[in-house]
């Protein structure tokens, strides 16, 4: 683990706060996305604003003196939301390179731009980054960088909160499904006709579509269209469903910031760790568990006091809260 300098913190810091400006440029832009046109029926013009592309909308009233005073303001506040974006950029930009410059950038391109999207779509509460992309939000919310071999991955995994109502979710994703999200990030995602829950690009690099087991309910499945990725119920994952969440804004690797929202670094540490003793746990993923269950616990417990374990212990089974004396002893 390598602490930040305090250059590298001040544009970090910057750094979210233009990304913040630029989310809400942002959304302000996508609030006119669609756009207002006149539509002609039986003879007769009426103002139509779009809500998607595919052609619903509303109609806000036949040409009159007011509907086209509606649509002039309509015309202008787009006009100034896309030139407020457009400055926002701009910085973004140029902080982009300063970051570059100063080594900040190191989540995943693709990675980034699939956070990025669910961020545009305001599914940000809906999904929570867990695995080892994880570590780069903790890497901001310490203030240091672990080392490269363990931050290594090819696949990211996206764990859906199945308390979410998934009529919501699939308002957001425009009828297109997770996959169809996945594509905006890059066009050449595919869903794996045998793996179903998992996307795969060009560059081999596979997302999964996780939940937490069901339980005793009947097991419907959590998809968000058709032909989309259809979640798979992994073992132990609703502790990280009902643990804290931590939100930081990491940089990716062409420099621009990223909104992360990943479990708690505590629960992380604890899970690993507890992953890392389970014998049907690949042989070759043990080692690196216990590697971050450390490391991650290493930073908490030196740059994050205002952390304690003993505050996260209850949303834990009890095996995973066995872990924590042998994982702090370890990390300590």
């Amino acid at each position: 683990m390598k602490p930040l300098s305090n250059q590298q913190r001040l544009h970090l810091v910057n750094s979210e706060q233009l990304f913040q400006s630029y989310r809400i440029a942002l959304r302000h832009a996508d609030a006119y996305r669609f756009g207002m046109r006149w539509k002609k029926v039986r003879h007769r013009e009426y103002l139509f604003r779009d809500h998607d592309r595919r052609g619903n909308g509303k109609m806000m009233g036949p040409r009159s003196p007011e509907t086209e005073k509606l649509l002039a303001s309509f015309t202008e506040g787009r006009k100034a939301a896309q030139e407020r974006l457009g400055l926002i950029s701009e910085k973004l930009q140029e902080q982009a390179r300063l970051n570059k410059a100063l080594r900040l950038n190191r989540i995943p391109r693709v990675v980034a731009r699939i956070l990025r999207e669910l961020d545009r779509a305001g599914l940000e509460d809906s999904f929570t980054l867990i695995g080892t992309q994880a570590l780069y939000a903790y890497e901001v919310a310490g203030g240091a960088h672990f080392l490269l071999e363990l931050l290594a991955s090819g696949d990211v995994d996206l764990l859906y909160d199945t308390r979410r109502r998934m009529t919501i979710v699939c308002t957001k994703l425009e009828g297109e499904g997770l996959l169809g999200l996945l594509q905006k990030a890059d066009r050449s995602f595919e869903r794996l006709s045998d793996q179903p829950y998992r996307a795969v690009n060009a560059g081999e690099f596979m997302v999964d579509l996780v939940i937490p087991p069901g339980g005793m309910r009947p097991s419907v499945p959590v998809t968000f269209g058709q032909a989309d990725l259809i979640a798979v119920e992994v073992p132990s994952l609703q502790w990280l469903i009902h643990a804290p969440k931590l939100e930081a804004v990491g940089i990716d690797e062409e420099g621009w910031p990223t909104p992360m929202r990943v479990p708690d670094p505590r629960a992380f540490a604890l899970h690993k760790a507890w992953l890392s003793k389970q014998v049907l746990r690949e042989p070759l993923k043990k080692p690196r568990d216990w590697a971050q269950a450390q490391a991650v616990a290493r930073l908490v417990q030196s740059e994050m006091p205002h952390l304690p374990f003993a505050e996260v212990l209850t949303a834990l089974h009890a095996d995973v809260r066995g872990m924590l004396e042998e994982v702090l002893g370890a990390a300590g």
